[in-house]
């Protein structure tokens, strides 16, 4: 069975107040293109053409009007809404009818993932249809994230959520590969003391079941979470650096679906047509365009 994809967009997004009083962070640019492209961009480089995106009620037509259903991409959009922030474990359970059983991956919409190394990492865990795995990431500010130890042998032997005193270095990304159960265990989870179905609560039912593997993400990949204003800043300038340096664009879903071969040069060439003033659309003309 196929691995569907879950964005997650929901959120108030009060750390980037007053900027996201009227529109989802996850509709901001991170430099030229919105932050919903990012996520959505890692999914569809997986081979994961479902994807079912969680937004606020509020904020839905917003991303509608940005996304569509998916057609002209070659995937298939899926909408829901989590009325209130109760926690990310529960875009599993609004998401069950939608994965019928299937394997899913669960990405934040405020996470941008970038890096060849990255994308073999993710290709060779998406594969493991049993259990769960994380993305484990060396940062420096442990105590802001859900921080993985691990043993002698790198088993992931705790997980914690923001702790005082880290075991390891390494912070759990926003990313999460499950089997067909994770709806079904996010149900028995018991609401923390802030009333969230917490996602570490989902992971430490994997791990007392020895069903949850750490993939270690290295110094080929580069990991942001944009949900600060300097993080976000620092997100924009990174893409920028890089598509300079390179002059390629990076996480353009249009791109993703070329390559992948679900939509023709032609497709590509309409959707690029009406983005051509912007040199996005000037980008998607030359990558499609037949080597010289």
């Amino acid at each position: 069975m196929s691995r569907k994809g879950i964005i997650l967009a929901g959120g108030s997004g009060t750390r980037l107040y007053p900027s996201t009083i009227s529109v989802s962070k996850q509709l901001m640019p991170v430099y030229d293109k919105p932050m919903i492209y990012y996520p959505l961009s890692v999914l569809m480089g997986a081979g994961m053409r479902e994807i079912m995106i969680i937004t606020t009620p509020e904020d839905q037509a917003a991303f509608q009007n940005l996304l569509g259903t998916g057609k002209d991409w070659g995937i298939e959009i899926t909408w829901a809404v989590q009325p209130s922030p109760d926690g990310l474990a529960q875009a599993l359970i609004i998401a069950e009818d939608f994965l019928d059983g299937a394997p899913s991956a669960l990405i934040l919409g405020d996470n941008l993932f970038f890096g060849s190394e990255f994308d073999q990492t993710l290709q060779a865990a998406k594969d493991v249809t049993e259990g769960a795995t994380v993305f484990g990431y060396h940062v420096n500010n442990p105590k802001d994230y859900g921080v993985a130890e691990f043993d002698a042998d790198n088993k992931v032997i705790s997980i914690e959520e923001k702790p005082d005193d880290p075991k390891s270095n390494y912070a759990v990304t926003g990313l999460y590969l499950y089997d067909g159960n994770a709806p079904a265990y996010a149900k028995t989870i018991t609401p923390s003391a802030r009333g969230e179905l917490e996602i570490t609560a989902l992971n430490q039912i994997y791990l007392d079941r020895d069903e949850l593997q750490c993939a270690m993400l290295g110094e080929g990949t580069s990991w942001l979470d944009t949900g600060t204003h300097r993080s976000l800043l620092q997100a924009a300038q990174f893409v920028s650096v890089m598509e300079e340096r390179q002059g390629r664009r990076i996480c353009c879903p249009e791109a993703a679906a070329y390559h992948q071969g679900w939509i023709s040069r032609e497709q590509l060439h309409a959707l690029a047509a009406p983005l051509e003033k912007s040199g996005y659309g000037e980008y998607l003309f030359r990558i499609s365009r037949p080597a010289e």
